[in-house]
């Protein structure tokens, strides 16, 4: 399905690893994907995943771009083939939970919602499959592994990971973005648009914007090497 392909366009970053370095067992992260299918496909052929690796998507799978039931579709037959991988919970995904619970109806459509309702019209009425909603309301907010923290937006500082608010982990910015608070891992994160990936001391920002126009990331977080597409 995927026809993986090596690529010559991985750029090397500071701290990364020669590019001969073995890729099996890789820890790999995507950003926020927004209903863009043809940019993750794109990127997943630039990265060739394998059995050995864990991809962990950073959120926001859904809303604003062409097509958010198709990159549904592809991730979960993506988790099929490699179930190592790990999917969170964006905040655009509890938007849609709390549009379908009727508990806010307004902030889902003021976000893009209306592109992901749109996607999943079928003969005039809304059908989201029952795996769809299992996966949407399956998705948890955070994953650590013994030196990195996953989370859709980031941390509130100053409180370990589990004491954090699932609010925080969805929607922090600001407070966040200008913290140098040490958690003890890196934090790797998506959720604020930005024009390059971030790779700091205590944060890895994987957000470049790929609905608006510019790029979708990955990145091995370990080796920090980093692909994107286009």
């Amino acid at each position: 399905m995927f026809g993986w392909w090596r690529s010559s366009q991985r750029s090397a970053l500071p701290g990364a690893q020669p590019p001969d370095v073995p890729e099996a067992g890789r820890l790999l992260a995507v950003g926020d994907i927004h209903g863009c299918l043809e940019q993750l496909k794109g990127l997943l052929e630039r990265v060739r995943p394998s059995p050995e690796d864990r991809v962990v998507f950073l959120g926001d799978y859904i809303d604003r771009g062409p097509d958010p039931r198709g990159v549904v579709e592809f991730l979960l037959e993506f988790g099929r083939k490699f179930p190592r991988s790990v999917f969170l919970k964006g905040n655009h995904e509890a938007m849609l939970l709390d549009f379908l619970a009727d508990r806010e109806q307004f902030p889902f459509l003021l976000n893009g919602g209306e592109a992901t309702l749109e996607s999943y019209r079928e003969a005039g009425k809304v059908r989201i499959p029952k795996e769809h909603l299992d996966f949407f309301e399956s998705l948890p907010c955070s994953f650590e592994t013994d030196a990195f923290i996953f989370v859709h937006a980031g941390l509130r500082p100053g409180l370990s990971l589990h004491a954090q608010r699932e609010q925080d982990m969805l929607w922090i910015r600001d407070e966040f973005l200008a913290s140098d608070y040490d958690w003890g891992k890196i934090v790797v994160f998506g959720h604020t648009p930005l024009r390059e990936a971030l790779l700091s001391r205590n944060k890895i920002g994987l957000d470049t914007a790929a609905v608006y126009g510019r790029h979708l990331s990955c990145c091995d977080v370990e080796r920090r090497q980093l692909w994107r597409y286009p």
